[in-house]
């Protein structure tokens, strides 16, 4: 597939330029790509046959959209997260798709091999379902954007994993606005709320692979007051250093888990959004702060991992300047570095370096790729069990009945 050129993007500030190592390449192995020049401010609209701009070497096909799946007749179907059936019987056959609509949510999948999609799962009172994870126990974990957001777990037929047998609702793992979830294979989870004033948990089950019973945590960092944990646009760069993960009242958390983190004064972050273990590392997107920070959870430090005019240039759009703004999805990458997509329009997909110097930051973040549909955003970012695969959803778009799912592939 020919790869749409850019005709006109403008180059990088001096400032923003010397954040980027020169020749230096965030994606090694499966994915690896030379950077792409820029956002496509002065070109991009609604008038499409390729959505993406992506580098060299790499091709772009659709998965499945509206033509093909048309779930909400006459609106968005808001394609949101993507994941595969990770283990099991024909593990990474197939891919499940949230959409985060008002009401009566859905859970989609598509078979790979043939490219069928249908619906398995939908439920009036499900409001915008957003995050999406594949447990290592062999069930579906997905979850509400919403206030009073519920995380369920659909649990499959062994035989064939695009049916549903069955759906549970997790209250224990907190009543919150969900989006990000991941699971790990000794049964933990890691949860966010999402709003400006959201914390970070960690919930530890009672026994692994049975969410029905356990312990909800929330990060706090030590080093702060009361009142210093509490969300402030102005103050959140100080939101760094040593934690500790607070038990939280389970009457609560079934309730208003956000109420039970304000009770031990948990630390407040700008819009967490998603989250990703690599290693040792608990990864979360907050959006407000334009900033990925990092979690060790074995010295129990968080620090900035990413941030706009740190160690990535800061977005002007109006001035045409490509930047870091609204970082939303994360996954990760075959090689182990951090996958981040962003939140807003004309949004970008950055690659963050590994942290070689240890001092808690990206050696570098590069720009893999650009939207160039004038009213869509990215989301859904997700490699599966092919490391030369990356799935991306486009939400919303201007183009007619052009919701749905791509694969971007290394040649």
């Amino acid at each position: 597939m020919r790869i749409r050129s850019i005709a006109a993007t403008v180059a990088l500030s001096a400032t923003a330029a010397a954040m980027i190592p020169a020749g230096a390449t965030a994606a090694n192995g499966p994915m690896s790509f030379e950077p792409i020049d820029g956002t496509p401010y002065a070109t991009a609209s609604a008038d499409w046959t390729d959505p993406f701009i992506i580098p060299s070497g790499f091709t772009q096909q659709l998965v499945v959209d509206e033509t093909q799946l048309d779930i909400y007749v006459g609106a968005d179907d808001l394609t949101d997260m993507n994941t595969v059936n990770e283990t099991g019987p024909m593990a990474g056959r197939f891919l499940y798709r949230t959409h985060e609509v008002g009401s009566d949510g859905s859970l989609s999948v598509v078979d790979l091999d043939t490219g069928k999609a249908k619906v398995i799962a939908q439920r009036e009172d499900w409001r915008r379902l957003d995050g999406l994870r594949w447990t290592p126990w062999g069930t579906l974990l997905f979850a509400e954007e919403s206030d009073s957001g519920r995380l369920f777990e659909a649990f499959l037929d062994p035989k064939d994993p695009t049916v549903v047998t069955r759906v549970e609702e997790r209250r224990e793992v907190g009543i919150l606005r969900h989006e990000g979830i991941e699971a790990l294979g000794d049964g933990t989870v890691y949860v966010i709320d999402e709003l400006n004033g959201g914390s970070i948990f960690k919930f530890v089950p009672t026994k692994r692979g049975d969410l029905s019973d356990g312990q909800l945590y929330a990060l706090k960092l030590t080093g702060l007051t009361d009142a210093e944990q509490k969300w402030s646009s102005s103050t959140y760069q100080q939101k760094v250093g040593a934690f500790e993960w607070v038990a939280l009242d389970m009457d609560t958390v079934v309730v208003d888990a956000d109420e039970a983190a304000n009770d031990v004064a948990a630390t407040e972050f700008g819009r967490p959004e998603d989250v990703e273990v690599i290693g040792s590392t608990l990864y979360v997107a907050n959006t407000s702060e334009d900033r990925v920070v990092a979690i060790d959870l074995t010295k129990n430090e968080l620090t900035s991992f990413v941030e706009k005019g740190v160690n990535v240039p800061v977005e002007n759009s109006g001035a045409g300047v490509t930047g870091f703004n609204n970082p939303d999805n994360l996954a990760q990458g075959p090689d182990g570095r951090l996958w981040i997509v962003e939140d807003n329009y004309l949004s970008d997909v950055w690659v963050a370096g590994l942290d070689t110097d240890r001092d808690g930051a990206a050696d570098s973040v590069e720009q893999f790729a650009s939207l160039v549909d004038t009213g869509a955003e990215i989301s859904g970012i997700y490699f599966g069990k092919d490391p030369k695969t990356l799935f991306l959803n486009i939400q919303h778009p201007d183009k007619a009945l052009a919701d749905g799912t791509w694969a971007l592939r290394k040649r």
